[in-house]
Parts: structure tokens; sequence; C-alpha cells
């Protein structure tokens, strides 16, 4: 994430930049700080980029009226591939002895694009949330940024060479290049509302961070610098603006954005007073001896730090501060070595730098190696998969009776128009309507079961991230308030009257929504809207004439269970180790507030927690089953048997109406 250019050109305060970049971004993972938006540093990085890069092409254009594109293909290549090849080879190496073999293949095609630079790609095809709490186990999503990055460097030189061909003048080519940044704006601010992935992760969405870099470098804005009094007070005003969006910005704000205009605005405004020759500026600041030795290491640095965090937090998922603090010199430690053994080296090899075909072929080996690597990585974790890991993944993977027999039975954030989906009896003496989000779905497996056992129908109205509480809520994916679950509840409600059921079974994640202890939601709801919002919708149902049950929530997990069952297996400890203490798994206050608006109501509310706790634990496997596939959604195989318990617990008795006995936990 580092630009060279030549001793002559170089500027100390936009290596100072860096180490304020990298910084940020190693404070935010490691949580050493209270900096809520460190992870804006990468922002800082594509600002910086399209500073040099546009810089040192414009200086070749105007020397030589062209651009050596496969020259700079080599520097680039140089500069980049060796030292992230060994670090993707290193955390390859090391995650066999951590990771599951499940795992170990995932992440393998994950190292795969990484090697080529692509795996902002492959994030997009996965709908990766980076800021999502599984994010924390792939070593390699931090590569998305440098995949941007060189995608930006394959484009951006042949980009300038043909408009420098129309000869616009530095005006023209000004205005050329900064529409461009405008349109790249405005599609990325828009992406941001529509599919938050996209926005994040797709190159010409953030083309403008580095367009508006590469506008700061040109004549125009330099020479305009050089000559304003106030270019120091702009640099500092530009270095407030980088400290706002470090204290200020959050996971939960929609990002990049118009957000992301605070730390790439600011940078660009850095970057234009360091062109005034006065001393006044934070030039000073910036070129401090720590944050220049910060800086010279901040690409190494970078590479090194995630995977160090990952593996460390799946070793030890409750770090204290010091074994953070220890992290971090391990990531200097190796960030140190890579830099002077590696990354310098190859650099500044003269024989490489003789011809360009020598790089050139140097970058198609290397990324041949990593390719390689990561595809052997993958073939040796599938014969790594023994009988217990296989069952373990098949349960994690095995899809609830809903999904099986549509996907779509669960809707996507996206959609609105209802997905009803009927199993059982064509003629049914009793219509079950089963309705909620993915925690609803989970309940479909043992319903149905039940359902076709008794000759009734269950009906399922679901969908993702969408309670039925009657209140508005914030999706964290979309980053901005839930519209279309409003719309798909209206829709819902309306289908599910039409129906007539006899019995309305609700069933939510309400943990990830309400205000809580033990599971902390993003923008939550506070307990008095969300018991309101649950009272809307029962008495909604109950005056359509349908009896309605409130199913208790289930517990959450401080582990993926299929991962950390997995990685039990793997390193041959008892699956125990996954278990979750009670108190840290189940809590109490929304249920109670829960339980008392259905009994005010007059309404059904059934308690299944001591199908998943005793009174100590959580156990992660009960009966030689998986019990969970992540922290929070019932392993299918496990739902599946709890039918005969949740039979008695929802309808009781054997006959053909309901004569409820008192659930599980009650």
């Amino acid at each position: 994430m580092r630009s060279s250019a030549s001793s002559s050109e170089f500027r100390p305060d936009i290596e100072g930049l860096r180490a304020l970049a990298v910084s940020g971004v190693v404070a935010f993972h490691f949580g050493l700080s209270g900096l809520p938006g460190g992870f804006v540093g990468v922002d800082i990085f594509f600002v910086i980029s399209g500073y040099l890069i546009t810089r040192h092409l414009q200086q070749e254009i105007a020397r030589s009226g062209t651009v050596n594109l496969w020259r700079f293909y080599a520097r680039r290549a140089r500069r980049l591939l060796p030292a992230s090849l060994f670090v993707i080879l290193t955390t390859l190496i090391v995650g066999y002895f951590i990771l599951a073999p499940s795992e170990q293949q995932f992440y393998s095609k994950g190292s795969l694009f990484a090697s080529a630079y692509m795996i902002n790609l492959w994030l997009i095809r996965w709908t990766v949330d980076y800021f999502a709490t599984d994010a924390s186990n792939n070593p390699f999503i931090h590569f998305w940024s440098l995949s941007v990055e060189e995608q930006f460097y394959l484009v951006w030189p042949a980009l300038l060479l043909l408009l420098a061909k129309f000869r616009p003048g530095r005006g023209g080519l000004f205005v050329l290049l900064a529409i461009i940044a405008a349109v790249s704006f405005a599609f990325c601010w828009r992406m941001t509302a529509i599919s938050q992935p996209w926005a994040f992760y797709f190159s010409p969405f953030r083309a403008w961070e580095f367009a508006l870099g590469g506008l700061a470098s040109m004549a125009l804005p330099q020479e305009w610098a050089r000559r304003f009094r106030f270019s120091p007070i702009l640099g500092w005003i530009g270095l407030l603006l980088i400290a706002i969006a470090y204290l200020t910005v959050t996971e939960e704000v929609p990002f990049p954005g118009s957000i992301a205009l605070l730390p790439v605005i600011g940078t660009a405004m850095v970057l234009l007073s360091g062109a005034h020759q006065s001393g006044a500026g934070p030039k000073s600041l910036l070129a401090l001896r720590p944050l220049q030795e910060i800086g010279k290491l901040s690409y190494s640095l970078y590479l090194w730090h995630w995977p160090v965090i990952v593996y460390a937090g799946i070793l030890k998922p409750e770090l204290t501060i010091a074994d953070r603090l220890l992290c971090g010199a391990a990531t200097l430690a190796l960030s140190v070595f890579s830099y002077r053994f590696i990354e310098n080296p190859v650099r500044q090899n003269g024989w490489l730098a003789a011809k360009t075909s020598r790089s050139l072929a140097l970058a198609v080996l290397l990324t041949g190696a990593g390719t390689t690597l990561a595809y052997g990585s993958a073939a040796l974790a599938s014969r790594s998969l023994d009988t217990e890991q296989r069952q373990v993944l098949r349960s994690a993977e095995r899809q609830s009776a809903a999904r099986s027999f549509d996907t779509d039975c669960v809707l996507d954030r996206e959609e609105v128009k209802p997905k009803a989906c009927s199993f059982g009896a064509a003629d049914p003496k009793k219509t079950i309507v089963l309705f909620g989000d993915s925690h609803a779905d989970h309940w479909s497996t043992p319903l149905k079961k039940i359902a076709e056992a008794k000759g009734w129908r269950l009906v399922t109205y679901m969908k993702s991230s969408c309670p039925t509480a009657s209140v508005p809520v914030w999706n964290g994916v979309l980053m901005r308030s839930y519209e279309e679950c409003d719309e798909f509840k209206e829709r819902a409600f309306r289908e599910i009257a039409s129906l007539k059921p006899d019995m309305v079974i609700l069933s939510q994640y309400s943990s990830s929504y309400v205000e809580n202890e033990i599971n902390h939601a993003s923008n939550p709801i506070a307990l008095k809207d969300w018991t309101a919002g649950l009272r809307r919708t029962i008495e909604r149902l109950e005056a359509d004439g349908s009896e309605v049950v409130l199913l208790r929530d289930v517990p959450v997990h401080k582990a993926y269970l299929d991962k950390c069952v997995a990685r039990a297996l793997w390193q041959e400890r008892s699956p125990s180790v996954c278990d979750t203490p009670r108190a840290e798994a189940v809590e109490e206050t929304v249920p109670a507030a829960e339980r008392a608006v259905a009994a005010a109501l007059n309404a059904e509310y059934v308690d299944l927690i001591d199908l998943f706790c005793n009174e100590t634990v959580c156990p992660a496997v009960i009966g030689g089953k998986l019990t969970f596939r992540d922290r929070h959604h019932i392993a299918t195989a496990y739902a599946e048997s709890l039918a005969p318990r949740v039979q008695r617990a929802v309808f009781g008795g054997d006959t053909l109406g309901w004569v409820r006995q008192p659930a599980v936990g009650r």
C-alpha cells in the first residue's frame, strides 16, 4: 500500500500520512485504542496512492509523451508481490495447525484470489460484510484493499495515457478526471444504501478516492497550493478531518458513502498543504522520526497485522490488553523481517530492475506460485476431512426444512413480496402459520415434521433479519433503516388474515434487535418500544381470530459452533471446549418482557430454552449432535430431533385439537 518515488521526490509528510493510516487500521483491528473509525486508514492509503501514481505518470507523459506500461507494472510487481506471497504462504502454513480442515479449504480459496489480487470480487460473491463478527475468522480478508489498489494500477495508467492522446490541456484533463471522480462517488454513495458490500469492495465504486488523490497531484491545484498563503492551515484542517473520522465513524455508519469524504478530503488537503514551502503546516509533525519509521514499514505492517490477530483470537477468544500488545509486538517483528529481507531486497534488486521482462517474469512466477500453493492447500485440507469432520460440516451445511424446499422461503433483504411456503396436508384439519425471521426458519424443521404427522398444514412467512414485532429496525448490512421489512410485514399480515389459520407461531432473533447485556445489537431498540411493537403484532393477529404462540428466542453462543467443534476435533480436544456458560448465552430481560406481553394479551409464551442449556452451560454438542450451525441458528439435524418435545410444548396431547402441557423450562 505504498507507491515508490525517487529520492528527489521523497516527501516525509507522505510517509507520516502512511504511518497515520496503518496505525489507525491496526489499532481498530487490535482493539488497542478508542478509534472506532480506524478502518478509514485504508481510504487514506487510497488517496495517497492516487496522488503518487498520478503525479509519477503525468511526469512521464510530460517527459516522453507516453507511459511505458510494462515498466510501470514491473515496478509494481517488484514492490508488492514478494512480500504478499510470503505472508500468504506463512498464513496458510500456520492455518494448517489452527484451522479446521473445512476452514482451510474455504480460506485457501480466499488465498488463491488474494494471490491474483481479486479477493475483493470473491468477497462480493459471498456478500461478506467487512464488519461482520465472522469476518474475524478470515485471515485473508484484508487483501481486499490491495486487490482494489492493484486493479486501480491496472486501469489508471492506460486511462491517463488515453486522455493525454486527445491533448485536452491541463484544465481539460483536470475536468475529465474530476468527472470520473464524481461519477464514481455518485455510484458509491448510491450503492452504499442499496448493497453495502458492493460499495465497499468493488473497485470502480472506490475509484473516486484514488481519483481525488490524483486531482490533488495535478499542476493546477499544486500551483494554487504553493501560492496560497493559508496552505499550512489547510493541512491542519485536513488532519482534523482525519481525526474526526477516526473518532466518530463507526461500524454502524453506512460506509463508504458520503461519510468517506471526511478522511478522503482530509488526506487530499494534507497532500496539497505539503506542496507549500512554508514549514508552518503539519509537515514537521508528520516528519517526526517515529512516524517515518512506521510509514516505511506500513505495507508490511498492513500485510502481517490481520493474520496475527485472527489466529491469536482463535487460539484465545478473550484477548486481554496484554495479549493484544504482544500481538502488536509480533506484527512489528514480522514486518521488520519481511521489509529487510524480502520487500526491500527484491524491490532494489539491480538484476531484476535492469530488464522489464525479468520483473514481469517474476510477477508471473509469484502469482502462479501463490495460486498453486492455494490449490495445494485446499487439496490437502480435503484429504484431512475425516468422518467426524465431515459430520460436523454436513450438520452445519444442511438447510432447514423450509430452505430445503425452496431457498426463497426466507426472503432476502431487498425482497418485500411474501413467499408463502406450504407443507403438510393439502386438505388439512388445521392450519398453522410460522411467521418471523431466520430464527423462525430453524423451527420450520420440527414443525414441518409435526404437521405432516398430524395431517395439518404448515405455512411459513419469513424474511431475513426481519422481526415480527411492529417496530422499525436497522439493518446492519444495508446500513440503513430496514423499510423492506416494514413493507413485507404489512403484506404478510394481510395474507395471514386471508388464510384464517388456527394458530400463528411467532419466532424472531430478539436479542439482535433489542438493547440487552448478552448480545450487543447495532442501533438497538429500547425494550419498551420493542414490547409495544410486539403487542401491536399480537393484537392484530388475534383480531383476525388466530391463536398466537410466541416462542422464546434461543441462546447465543460465544463462538461459531461449527468452526469451534471442527477445530477442537482437529486439535484432538473435546468439543466441550466450545460450550458457553448459560449466564453468557442466555439473556433474561427481553424474554421476561415478552412473556408479560403475551400473558396480557392471552397469547401463549413457549419457553424451550432447556432444550439447549442446562442450569450452568449451553453445550455445543447434545446427544452426539451439533446444537447450532453457527452462534444462534439451530443445526437442522438437532432441530429435527426436537420434534416430539416441540409438539408437546407447543401443541400438547395427541388429539387433533391441542391441549398444551407445561412447556420445557416454563
